[in-house]
């Protein structure tokens, strides 16, 4: 008899979970944009693209490795992959981080929500951090525009004097 009563105060409700029951009035719908209208220091992105290669990125021991070796099997080990994606209007990088790296195959279509623009040695490199989110999704119709990478334009900080 006791065994059920522990169970029955376990199974009361911990007040967090549902979170998706906000009414739908204060969302706004998503406006889909293209590669070719990302600009350096951007974010908010939602973009269809599809991608066109993934790369792992080698992790490199750093000072900290023994942190790393401590945490129970690599347990604070991320994995990093760049992917070239692309639209119809043109390509860039993306930095897909842990989880989606497995998201990012070659050949997928992936709506890509509130991507950000982080820069690179100069370069543009889009983003989905934790605010945001990876969807796969059906494959479209359109075909990639691969002679116009966004990641190959360097950019160089000006620094603006006014008078």
């Amino acid at each position: 008899m006791a065994s059920t009563a522990q169970q029955q105060q376990q199974q009361q409700p911990s007040g967090g979970g549902g979170g998706g029951s906000a009414s739908k009035s204060g969302m706004r719908k998503p406006v889909f944009g293209k590669v070719d209208q990302l600009k350096p220091g951007t974010n908010g992105h939602t973009l269809v693209v599809k991608v066109i290669s993934s790369n792992t990125v080698p992790q490199k021991k750093g000072r900290n490795s023994q942190m790393i070796s401590r945490g129970g099997g690599g347990a604070g080990q991320s994995r990093i992959a760049e992917c070239l994606i692309g639209d119809e209007t043109g390509t860039i990088l993306f930095t897909a981080r842990n989880e989606q790296v497995d998201l990012m195959k070659p050949d997928a279509t992936v709506i890509l929500r509130n991507a950000k623009i982080d820069m690179f040695k100069g370069s543009m490199r889009l983003a989905v951090d934790k605010w945001g989110r990876i969807e796969v999704t059906e494959p479209a119709k359109f075909v990639i525009k691969e002679d116009n990478n966004l990641s190959l334009v360097e950019y160089e900080l000006v620094n603006v004097v006014e008078d």
